[in-house]
Order: structure tokens, then sequence, then C-alpha cells
């Protein structure tokens, strides 16, 4: 493209990570912008010729077009790309451990952009975990440490939300199925989740989670339902000791700190609208025993944001879907609500990084 086409952006842009090439992650940022629904100053992260051939292959008819950080082709129905090379060629469908480090390159010239002003926000496609492992890197276990680890802190916090509860700045639950739920253990083995649940962990999520409750969703004194680990919230230490000895002391502190926290109480009952009228986040204490209820409210309209970190990311509520990649049959819908709720947190943080 002519250096005449390009342009400073006037707004630092969103920038997209396309995630594992041989999931819908590259597909679904195609299909908007086959659309016309990405903003004009979003950006993807990856290889173009992969992109070229995968929009080929479907059917859409998307000029790629490569640039540098701090320029961005402005107009819809095109998709500008900072270029990042495949390791090897990829087939949709199936994995190849040899791009596991194509795939964290990306995410690191995401990061390294907003760190440097050059990107207001981050949004990623999904990944596959176990192709970043087998392609080397052993201690991997997702995104959301992943990026602890490369922005430097030392929490941060999953959290889930559908659609509508994204943008309500007051609880709107009352049996609508919307939902905001943060995890005090992410990607965890079952077997070890216990053992990762102490007073200060549930102290420092809780802390994490209201202040970015009050910063990124302007909720004033957010009121907060914590869930047990054990089934009836362990029914007075005879269903396990965690609460008795973890968790009660631990929201007892909170309280007494002036924060409005609820619980623990039994996850069974706990995501009812009677025991969620009024409150503005579920911390659930482990991944499925928040995720899957919320999934069921929103699947495809939820977007997940990590919390406490120095920039913005959101990404989307699913996987990489291999079984779907490749075939025109993947709904970016909820790549859509990500990218929406990443430019208005970087509007509401002013470029604050």
């Amino acid at each position: 493209m002519p250096a005449s086409a390009l342009t400073k952006a006037s707004a630092a842009p969103v920038v997209i990570t396309t995630g594992e090439p041989a999931g819908i992650g590259p597909e679904l940022t195609l299909m908007l912008a086959a659309q016309g629904l990405l903003p004009a100053n979003a950006v993807a992260i990856g290889d173009p010729e992969m992109l070229r051939q995968r929009a080929a292959s479907l059917g859409l008819d998307i000029p790629i077009v490569e640039c540098s950080p701090g320029e961005c082709p402005l107009g819809n129905h095109r998709l500008p790309v900072w270029p990042v090379a495949l390791s090897a060629p990829v087939t949709p469908g199936v994995l190849n451990p040899a791009n596991a480090d194509y795939v964290l390159a990306t995410l690191a010239l995401a990061v390294d952009a907003c760190q440097q002003g050059q990107a207001s926000a981050m949004v990623t496609a999904p990944l596959h975990k176990g192709v970043i492992i087998e392609g080397g890197h052993v201690g991997f276990t997702g995104h959301t440490e992943w990026l602890r680890d490369a922005c430097g802190v030392d929490e941060v916090v999953m959290m889930l939300a559908t659609d509508a509860a994204l943008h309500a700045t007051s609880p709107s639950w009352q049996g609508s199925g919307d939902l905001r739920v943060a995890l005090v253990t992410t990607h965890l083995p079952l077997r070890n989740v216990a053992d990762a649940i102490t007073y200060e962990r549930v102290i420092r999520i809780s802390h994490l989670l209201a202040a970015d409750l009050q910063r990124q969703f302007n909720i004033a004194k957010p009121r907060i339902a914590v869930c047990g680990l054990n089934p009836h919230a362990g029914e007075d230490g005879h269903l396990g000791r965690e609460e008795l000895d973890i968790i009660i002391p631990a929201l007892d502190a909170l309280r007494a700190e002036g924060m409005d926290i609820h619980g623990p109480l039994p996850a069974d009952t706990l995501f009812t609208p009677r025991h969620l009228a009024g409150v503005d986040a579920v911390l659930a204490m482990y991944h499925d025993q928040g995720l899957a209820v919320l999934k069921y409210a929103g699947f495809g309209q939820a977007a997940n944001i990590t919390l406490g970190l120095p920039l913005v990311r959101t990404s989307v509520d699913h996987g990489t879907a291999l079984g779907l990649a490749g075939k025109g049959l993947a709904d970016p819908s909820s790549l859509k609500v990500a990218i929406t709720l990443a430019r208005r947190l970087a509007a509401q943080r002013g470029g604050a990084r």
C-alpha cells in the first residue's frame, strides 16, 4: 500500500492478537473486518500471508494491509496487520507445536505496544495451552498468567462477564442472566485448587476485584458475593474446613475494612436471582465453579477481562474450536463484545497504561 494511504493513528489502536493459527481466531477477526464491524483504527497482529490464505479459503474479500506500530490504514472492509511471521505452515484444525513461539510473539508485540503507547488496549483471540506447552513452554498455564508475568505484576484476576453486565454500572440481575464472575484460582488442576486458596490470596483477589470494579466499571461501592469452596459452603466444617479456617476469616477482615462482601455462600444456590439481587460481581473459588454458570447464561455474548494489569486486556469467552476452523461456521460475537469493551475501558483509562 502506498505510504500516503497510511496515517499516524489519531488515537492509539486496539490491537487484536489472532491467537492459535490453526483455530478460529484468525477467521473471527477476518469475519468482523469483512462485515465492516471492526473499529476504523483496529489492528490485527499475526502472519499476513496466513490471514490472506484463510480469507481466500472462506471466500472473504478483505484486503490485508501490512503496517507498523504507530501507523494504521483508515477505513472499513480492510484489515490492517502488524506482521509476525509463522514458524511453520498452518492447516486449519491441525495443531503444530512449532508455532508456539509465534503465538507468544504476537502477545509480546501487543503488550509492548500497549506499554509504549502505540496501542490503547489489547484483545486476544483464543490460544491452545497444550500446544504452547508441547512447543517447549512447560510452565505455560494461559493468557492470564502469562500477561501477569509479562507486565511484572504480582497478582491479576480473571473476570468474565456477559454483555449487558459489562456495560452496567448498577446490578441488573433479577433473573436476567447477566453476570460478572471473577476467580480466586484460574487454570489449576482441581486436585491443586484447595491448596491454592489461602487467607492472603482471598484478601488480595478481593481487593483487586473491588478496585477494578470501581476504576473500570464506575461502581462506587461494589457489592461482592463469594462462593464457598466445598458443597454447602463446608456445612459448618463437616464437608471441609476451608470455609472455617480460611475464607470466613478473610471475608471478616475485608468487611472490617469496610468492603461490601458477602459469604461464603453455597455455590449451588448463590447463582439464583434471590442471592444475586443487588450484587455487582460473584467471586468463585475455581474456574468451572463460576464459569460454567456464566457460559450457560451468556456463551458467545460475554468477554474475559484481566483485572490488575497496567494495560487493558479483554478476550473472547471460548476456545480455539479446532473442529470449526477453516469452515466459516464460527461465530464472531464474543470477539465483537471483547473489542467494544476494550475500547470503552481504554477510553475510561484515558490512555493510561
